[in-house]
């Protein structure tokens, strides 16, 4: 499209590409994938308790991300089946970041649940 100057010479102005009206200021990251977000809990759990992990527990895809169920060793025991164990809820959201945790019981490893 041409404009005509003030002062009698032609300036070109570009018209908008198609693509520069979807363009967004945030880079857009694919949401985790389940095995992604197992991954992330656990190592988010191991980073803030500093504590060993036995492993992931569970994993539930919530509204808004993910909720991570991770064990860990709390305390070594001798013999190692009388560990002592704590069972942490992890809450990531869609991209992988941590909203909060929780430890949600702490049991001994030897002892079954029963239900």
């Amino acid at each position: 499209m041409d404009r005509i100057r003030g002062d009698g010479g032609r300036e070109r102005r570009r018209e908008p590409e198609p693509e520069d009206e979807w363009v967004d200021d945030e880079e857009y990251v694919e949401p985790l994938s389940a095995a992604e977000a197992a991954r992330e809990g656990l190592r988010q759990i191991i980073e803030l308790t500093g504590r060993e992990p036995v492993g992931t527990t569970s994993l539930k895809a919530v509204k808004d991300g993910w909720l991570v169920g991770v064990e860990v060793i709390e305390d070594r025991r001798i013999p190692a089946s009388t560990d002592l164990l704590g069972l942490y809820e992890v809450e990531l959201d869609i991209d992988g970041a941590l909203l909060g945790y929780r430890r949600v019981r702490r049991y001994q490893r030897g002892k079954g649940e029963v239900g």
